[in-house]
């Protein structure tokens, strides 16, 4: 095969070829009498290689690095290797679909979030507690959750995720919760124009009431795990609490801290 024909058999183009050898990423190979570069079926498969590795998001010296370790391999390994990276995509593209499907679904009957796209379960929640809220004045410190939660739906691992949402539709399930929930967005709200004072009567009663939306099944289940959030030392920590009025932030510390003395 001639470049331009390796070129479009595997998607790329000439220039990207050239710049490969360059790289030292793909070897030259041997030249017919009249000087065109004649490909193999083993460039083709390596050049395929080298896309896939990039589309990744891999850098070209990164690429080099993987490429270093398939030296000596016969090429049905390297083919299998494909073949189960090709297998490894089709699986994150039908999750991704998915994924849409869920999404779309929510857009076209009118249950996607300001906040959205979120997951189904993150979703559902949302609009458990929109029908429950429903008729209620907006409350910021409400939407400053949904905000939040719609992050952590997002760089949360899956796991953990699960155990929050869980967590949250446990909280939201509890008889009266609604009423303690807007009651304590109200105290929130107010704490907004509220000095940072940490003597403020307001930052404990707020702290309190935050404190006793969490059910004792909730707080049960957290066990010896690390429920003092909010001390520092974490830069998504650190951002989370940026985004509240100090006082607000002091509030949640204390919380935290209550519902901390619970579970031991």
């Amino acid at each position: 095969m001639r470049i331009g024909e390796i070129a479009a058999l595997v998607g790329v183009t000439p220039r990207a070829v050239r710049h490969y050898h360059h790289q030292g990423l793909l070897p030259e190979p041997v030249r017919r009498a009249n000087g065109y570069r004649d490909y193999s079926v083993r460039d083709a498969v390596l050049l395929a290689r080298i896309r896939r590795l990039t589309e990744l998001g891999l850098g070209l010296d990164e690429v080099g690095d993987v490429l270093a370790d398939d030296e000596g391999r016969e090429l049905v390994e390297v083919l299998a290797e494909l073949d189960d990276d090709l297998a490894r995509q089709q699986e994150l593209l039908a999750e991704r679909r998915a994924r849409l499907g869920a999404v779309l679904e929510q857009a076209r009957s009118g249950r996607l979030p300001a906040e959205g796209p979120v997951s189904p379960e993150l979703a559902a929640l949302f609009g458990s507690l929109a029908g429950e809220a429903a008729g209620r004045p907006e409350s910021a410190t409400a939407a400053k959750e949904r905000e939040v939660l719609a992050l952590l739906d997002t760089v949360v691992p899956a796991g953990d995720r699960d155990r929050l949402l869980g967590a949250m539709r446990r909280i939201a399930e509890a008889p009266g919760a609604v009423e303690r929930v807007y009651e304590v967005y109200g105290l929130f709200d107010a704490l907004a124009d509220v000095d940072a004072d940490a003597r403020d009567p307001r930052v404990e009663a707020a702290a309190r009431a935050l404190a006793g939306c969490v059910p004792d099944e909730v707080v049960a289940g957290l066990g010896e795990k690390d429920t003092s959030a909010g001390e520092g030392g974490s830069p998504f920590v650190d951002a989370f609490f940026a985004e509240f009025h100090p006082a607000q932030a002091e509030a949640v510390r204390r919380a935290l801290r209550l519902v901390a003395e619970r579970s031991r």
